[in-house]
Order: structure tokens, then sequence, then C-alpha cells
């Protein structure tokens, strides 16, 4: 088997070897996938961190033999933003970002070397998902631009988003919303809920569309043009600029 992991801080993770195509994700730095099929420009991988399937630009990887499937990494970036290099040039990456286990380190050391420098880290394995740990994660995500198929800083989609924060703490959530509902211990009622608990939205047909991080019983961080804090009651999401009713309570699900 031969693994592809991704060179640059942020590759988009698309549904067809084009340019042009739908982007569904992305891979970040050092984040691996096992190569399925491979074209003549891209390389259709499956993600070690989440499972998801689709077509990365071949010029954004590296490819390797072997690579160690940490299904929880310990360690990852914190800043906003840190300054670290990547074979020797210097480069700007989200918050996030694994930071290499040694093993690896050693395996790609000949196509890819990442030094982490003084970038500030931010230990998983060692994390308690409380309240206030919690929007230490959450908060630096404020007025993050939405971006379907996003999952940092520079742009994040819903899923995305809960996604990046539960990382911090060790807590693998799939990649789509309607996935993530799979997961988890159901809460009965929003006034039982706790920081951390995950709300899921559905559409008109029933589809679960969209999903947040509870901070409270009545206020709700998600992507939703930005990263955002609103409103939540028993009937959804009410925009806490506008006053108007954005989204409507499907679930309440609890991982922690």
């Amino acid at each position: 088997m031969a693994y592809a992991v991704c060179k640059v801080p942020v590759a988009p993770l698309r549904a067809e070897p084009a340019h042009k195509s739908e982007m569904i994700s992305q891979l970040l730095l050092a984040e691996a996938g096992l190569i399925l099929e491979e074209a003549k420009d891209f390389i259709k991988l499956q993600s070690n961190h989440d499972g998801y399937e689709g077509w990365c630009q071949r010029s954004q990887l590296v490819v390797v033999d072997t690579f160690i499937k940490e299904t929880t990494p310990q360690t990852y970036t914190a800043g906003w933003v840190d300054i670290i290099a990547i074979n020797n040039a210097p480069a700007h990456v989200p918050m996030g970002i694994p930071v290499l286990s040694e093993a690896n380190a050693k395996e790609l050391s000949a196509v890819l070397k990442i030094d982490y420098r003084n970038a500030a880290t931010w230990n998983a394995a060692q994390a308690k998902p409380d309240a206030a740990a919690i929007k230490e994660r959450a908060v630096p995500f404020l007025n993050t631009p939405y971006l379907w198929g996003g999952r940092s800083v520079f742009g994040i989609d819903c899923s995305g988003f809960t996604q990046m924060v539960f990382r911090f703490f060790n807590i693998p959530l799939l990649r789509d919303a309607y996935l993530q509902a799979t997961q988890g211990e159901v809460v009965g009622f929003l006034q039982e809920a706790r920081c951390g608990d995950l709300a899921f939205f559905d559409n008109a047909e029933g589809r679960i569309t969209h999903v947040g991080i509870l901070l409270n019983d009545h206020e709700i961080i998600h992507s939703s043009g930005n990263v955002r804090i609103d409103k939540i009651d028993n009937a959804g999401i009410v925009n806490a600029e506008t006053g108007v009713r954005t989204h409507q309570l499907r679930i309440i699900k609890r991982y922690f």
C-alpha cells in the first residue's frame, strides 16, 4: 500500500480529478491518506483521519510506502496561525495541524521535512473537554468565513468546524453533519444540554444539513456565513443580529 501526505498548509480534496470540480473537504499539512487511484495530475485517497475519499492535486502531496495511521494523534499546532518551515521554506499554517510522530517524520524525511520551530502546540491526550477548554479551542474560529468543504481558520464549513474543535480532545468526528449525527449519545432536551454537545438541524425534507457546538442551553457557536455565536431555543437557531430564525433543530448529541 502507498500513502499520500499533504505537503502544503491546506489542500483541496475534490469530488473529481479536475480543478473545476467541487471541493468536498480538505487535507491539512502532514495529514495522510491511503492512495486509491491515480490520474495524471490528481491522486484519489482515503483520508486517515476520517475515512473521507476525494481527489487531491498531485503536486500538493508526497507519496510514501509507509505511514503509521495514528487514529488519535496527540499534538496539534495551537496558534490561530503559526509560522513553521516546510522543506526549509517558511509557511503560515492554520490552527490544528498535526505534529508528526517521530516515526512518520523519519519515514518522510527524504521528501518532506517539517520544522515546527516555536509553534504553539496543544496536547490532545491530556486535554479535558470541559466548558473552558471547549471555548478556548472554538472561540478563535469566530468570524472565519464559511467555506464549503473547509477545515481551517482560512475558511470552514459547519461540520469541519465541529470536527476541528473536537480533534483537540482526541474525539474523532466523521466529516459531514449527517455522519456526525450517527455518533454520540442522544440528549433528550435542550435544557439538559451542556457546553460541547452538538446540535443538528434539518431541512424541509428532513435531511440533516447543519451542525453546531452548544455553549449552553441558549447559545450556539457554528459556521453559517461565518463562524458566529447565535441564540438557540427548542425550535432552532435565531440569528443574534437580525432575530431571524435560520435553522430548525432536529437532535442533540453528546460525545464525552
